[in-house]
């Protein structure tokens, strides 16, 4: 090779070998916004993040009762499953629009504004059975006023303390202000982490925002159980569940319902579903909510299909009505 062909090569090797480096950075970042951060376990004060805050940083028996939409608790025996879009839902909220499981998008719950939406508590202590009020202002920054509704409700709202204990899924009345209300339980002092699952009648996508707010005095976490396949909850239902969660790939699992060591075959619909699931990713809170395969029967076994957006340990709260009573069932599961 002559002295003028390796200088004119080398330059070309060199700019293939960086061009090369570019494409493998820019995959790096795509893959860490698909699976989403992992954030450590939090301290009482926690920064509500926005979709920029996200992109820049490393990363109940407030009514098990029968009603109808809009009054606050497990209320609603017989929820249609008016405007809800995909019982498969898979990372998001209620209407299964997926948006949150995009690539680019963080998970759920984890921001508490997104397209021009915010969540605005007007209450900002917590207090046991007292009521909890809130409103959703729009992009125009005035109170949302019209929404469509899924499986039964216009807003469904979970509240959890940052340990994962506490957990309820309520359904506040709205004023014709915009102003939401419920009661809730806050057995315990703690920061709180409410979570609003909405979809404006304004958009064809539902959204998840959420904010922590505090109930005042001693506040003393409780360590997160270990990982079970069965618990037995109020009533004598024992709850076993099947399969496993794998993270950034949709995962079946079984959850299967007895009475007294006899399988639960009349399982009643909530909210137009013989089931509802709520996952939460420890440390940072990150939200998804899925609904029965469209196939589900009442019972023993409901499947569920998720899917979390990446590896770590995650809390499942499982409501489930039968009986005329909606209870909830707890697990610690790992993601994979």
């Amino acid at each position: 090779m002559s002295g003028s062909d390796w200088s004119v090569r080398t330059p070309l090797k060199l700019g293939a070998f960086v061009a090369g480096l570019a494409t493998v950075f820019a995959a790096s970042l795509g893959v860490g916004h698909l699976v989403g951060p992992v954030a450590p376990p939090q301290k009482a004060a926690h920064a509500d993040m926005t979709r920029a805050d996200m992109n820049g940083a490393a990363g109940g028996d407030a009514g098990h009762d029968g009603g109808n939409a809009g009054a606050g608790g497990h209320d609603g025996a017989n929820g249609s499953a008016g405007g809800h879009d995909g019982a498969n839902g898979g990372a998001g909220g209620h209407d299964g629009s997926g948006t949150h499981g995009e690539t680019g998008q963080p998970p759920a719950g984890l921001q508490v504004t997104e397209a021009g939406y915010r969540l605005v508590p007007v209450t900002t202590t917590l207090r046991d059975g007292a009521e909890f009020r809130f409103r959703i202002d729009g992009p125009d920054g005035h109170p949302v006023t019209q929404y469509a509704t899924a499986h039964g409700k216009e807003l469904h709202l979970i509240a959890v303390r940052r340990d994962l204990s506490g957990f309820q899924h309520v359904h506040p009345l709205r004023g014709a202000d915009g102003v939401w209300s419920v009661p809730l339980r806050v057995p315990a002092a703690g920061q709180y982490r409410i979570f609003a699952d909405f979809r404006p009648a304004a958009r064809s996508e539902g959204l998840t925002l959420g904010i922590d707010v505090d109930a005042p005095g001693d506040y003393r976490p409780v360590a997160l159980p270990e990982a079970q396949r069965s618990v037995t909850i109020d009533g004598g239902y024992t709850v076993t569940i099947e399969g496993d969660l794998h993270a950034g790939a949709a995962s079946v699992l079984g959850l299967r319902v007895a009475r007294q060591g006899v399988p639960v075959t009349d399982l009643e619909p909530y909210l137009g579903a013989y089931g509802h699931l709520v996952a939460l990713r420890q440390g940072d809170l990150a939200y998804l909510h899925v609904h029965p395969e469209s196939d589900a029967q009442a019972g023993p076994l409901v499947r569920f299909t998720a899917e979390v957006p990446s590896a770590g340990t995650y809390r499942l709260y499982l409501d489930f009505q039968h009986g005329g009573t909606v209870h909830t069932a707890e697990f610690t599961a790992a993601a994979t």
